[in-house]
């Protein structure tokens, strides 16, 4: 891919003075790190609903299931105003083409999770989740969405990214048109990728391609689609990359010497080990199926699944 990726993200966390308080959140990770192969479409629900700079902070209150959203001091109720507004908005959003969103933790109308709710006595319990964000996630519900504060974790930002490069370039299949040639080759580049998420989704997965002429192409993928990103939302573990580099193993059983062979297995030991990162043993891998230019290999994701700039599995 040559585009950035356009994503949507709420406004403070690229230096924008929205704030209650008429400050920001800038995340420099984000905005000068994952920017790079980012375009952002900024957010802010507070200041976009009509609501001042500075301005009275706001809280949800009530039931976790239909909470509202009120002002701390005057308890003003804006909850339908929010509503209305957040749904338009995900109108355009949709024309947006957006392959992911990147929202504010803990805000009342954008926090992901564990927003603070406060019961009738006013005691707080972090069971709450933003109106805006919810009502997003209902609208678009395979889109890859994180929170700033997560993407300072190493294994949920890179899990976080390698969502969106993959949505992307699902995004970028469905311009060439639906057909189940087009379909089975993208599954066949994700195949380790996938493998790596859930070997129970992979196999899912592969049962669904498999019996593809059974179903229409559209049904074939939605059903696909969905499993897709389930898939994906799953983390790679260690345990899962190391099953997944074994099976790599499997193709060079011709093409490596015994010595060869030896210094893989002493690779995936060591990061088994947690000693060296997941990228180690991945660039020995890399360097293998260059020299003996192993073809099914070449294509997989797995392999090259975000630009190697980003130094994600250097820190996994």
């Amino acid at each position: 891919m040559t585009d950035k990726i356009r994503i949507g993200i709420s406004s403070c966390l690229l230096g924008e003075n929205v704030r209650y308080d008429g400050g920001h959140q800038l995340d420099r990770l984000i905005r000068d790190v994952l920017g790079t192969f980012l375009e952002f479409v900024p957010v802010c629900p507070e200041v976009e609903v009509g609501l001042p700079i500075p301005r009275e902070t706001l809280r949800l209150v009530g039931d976790a299931q239909h909470p509202r959203l009120v002002f701390s001091k005057s308890g003003e109720d804006i909850t339908e105003r929010m509503e209305s507004w957040a749904r338009r908005r995900c109108d355009e959003l949709e024309r947006e083409d957006l392959c992911g969103f990147i929202f504010k933790a803990r805000s009342p109308s954008s926090g992901m999770e564990r927003v603070k709710l406060y019961d009738k006595n006013g005691v707080p319990a972090k069971q709450g989740v933003g109106l805006f964000a919810r009502i997003f996630m209902e609208r678009f519900p395979l889109v890859p969405v994180e929170e700033d504060g997560r993407l300072h974790d190493d294994r949920l930002r890179e899990n976080f990214v390698e969502c969106l490069f993959t949505f992307k370039r699902w995004r970028d299949g469905l311009k060439q048109g639906k057909s189940r040639g087009h379909l089975v080759d993208f599954h066949t580049r994700h195949k380790l990728l996938l493998l790596a998420h859930s070997p129970e989704i992979y196999r899912e997965m592969g049962k669904l391609v498999a019996d593809a002429k059974s179903l229409s192409v559209d049904a074939l993928y939605e059903r696909y689609l969905a499993l897709l990103m389930k898939a994906m939302r799953l983390r790679a573990t260690v345990r899962k990359n190391i099953n997944v580099m074994q099976h790599l193993l499997g193709y060079f059983k011709r093409d490596l010497s015994a010595d060869e062979k030896q210094e893989m297995l002493e690779a995936f030991e060591t990061y088994r080990a947690g000693h060296v990162p997941l990228i180690v043993p991945l660039t020995l891998i890399n360097h293998y199926v260059r020299k003996y230019d192993q073809p099914y290999l070449k294509i997989q994701y797995y392999l090259n699944p975000h630009p190697l700039e980003l130094q994600l599995r250097n820190h996994v």
